[in-house]
């Protein structure tokens, strides 16, 4: 099969799909790989890198025009017109956050494998956690950044100083992105708390962090009480292929220290604050309600190097499968491929994501079998 590798066009986008190291393991494998010209640069990986591996230096029609399209972020509106019947795509979607790109899978009658929804039978998303994890961690590294008073901030240190109170952080959401902001957070020595519905999980936390990180169920009272002394809130909830929960209100955000920052980490799911709506690194955060807001839809671009090695690690063996077998058989070999199947022959797959776009959505197998 021919691969192609296209270069990112998202604003700030810098990561690419592949390392040269991935790019070795489909030429091993009988595969041809193309990858964009400077598509890794943003990366620190050049073109010599990837042309030592194996793979071929071309331009963007050209990358484009490979049987397996493998990318990171969901197509932008200049490549919508790139693809073509038979494509199959194999990147994150995001499609309820962005209905142009459902309505031109389904025009284009692409075949389309989203990330996010790659789901294995114990619920967890393995080829969303790297990134969910990178971007947690990077969470409050940018909170502390724009509490800063030249910033817009309170002016407030993260940690605190001895005999002064460090900040408080709110940590909406326990999975890969709330435990890891909580996690750093609470090294950086705020003062954390992390809330979430599923009480097992926060037991899990509360076992690994000994006290150090407090845990309290989730429910529209005690985010209330929370956010009315927070500093530092951090959305970070989730639903798989669908939007993401409302659980900040305007008026809980009205309620808020001036000068206190959010960073909604849902943002490229619809956001979990009713107040915030997408930005770019070049232009990253607005005011609202003399609260400062962070939503940028790809955190974890801003650190590509690291971030294009841990993509990698998680989607090469399925870009392998897909490659070696086509995305049907490979399909219905692995049932958490299956579920990141997202669109087919003009029709959506995913449950959660017709659903939210007031779709019915087709069966994948019986999509992919016509």
């Amino acid at each position: 099969m021919i691969v192609g590798v296209p270069a990112e066009t998202k604003p700030g986008e810098n990561r690419v799909a592949i390392t040269p190291d991935g790019v070795r393991e489909l030429v091993i494998h009988g595969h041809q790989v193309l990858v964009e010209q400077g598509a890794g640069l943003g990366s620190s990986i050049s073109d010599t890198d990837f042309g030592a591996a194996g793979a071929r230096a071309v331009g963007a029609e050209d990358a484009w025009g490979a049987d397996l399209v493998v990318k990171v972020k969901e197509p932008q509106e200049p490549e919508l017109g790139l693809l073509r019947e038979g494509h199959v795509l194999f990147t994150f979607l995001h499609l309820v956050a962005y209905p142009e790109v459902a309505e031109a899978l389904q025009a284009r009658r692409v075949t389309a494998v989203a990330y996010e929804t790659v789901q294995l039978a114990s619920g967890t998303l393995p080829l969303l956690a790297p990134m969910s994890e990178v971007a947690g961690r990077m969470a409050p590294q940018i909170g502390a950044h724009h509490l800063e008073r030249g910033h817009g901030g309170r002016g407030v240190l993260l940690g605190g100083a001895p005999g002064v109170r460090p900040a408080r952080v709110v940590v909406l959401g326990a999975g890969h992105v709330g435990w890891n902001a909580a996690w750093i957070a609470q090294g950086m020595e705020a003062e954390v708390l992390l809330l979430d519905r599923d009480l097992d999980r926060l037991r899990f936390v509360d076992q690994i962090h000994r006290g150090r990180i407090m845990t309290l169920a989730s429910n529209r009272a005690a985010i209330e009480r929370a956010l009315g002394d927070a500093d530092l809130v951090i959305g970070a909830v989730l639903v798989a292929g669908g939007r993401a929960p409302l659980l900040v209100s305007e008026d809980m955000v009205r309620a808020m220290r001036s000068g206190s920052v959010i960073i909604d980490m849902a943002v490229d799911q619809g956001g979990c604050v009713e107040t915030t709506h997408e930005t770019i690194h070049d232009d990253p955060v607005y005011e609202r309600h003399g609260v400062v807001h962070y939503a940028v839809g790809n955190v974890p671009g801003a650190v590509p190097h690291t971030s294009t090695y841990a993509l990698t690690n998680a989607t090469l063996p399925y870009v392998v499968e897909v490659a070696e077998r086509g995305v049907r058989a490979a399909a219905e070999g692995d049932r958490s491929l299956l579920a990141g199947v997202a669109a087919v022959g003009g029709a959506l797959t995913n449950p959660a994501a017709a659903a939210a776009l007031g779709r019915k959505a087709a069966d994948p197998l019986e999509a992919l079998s016509a």
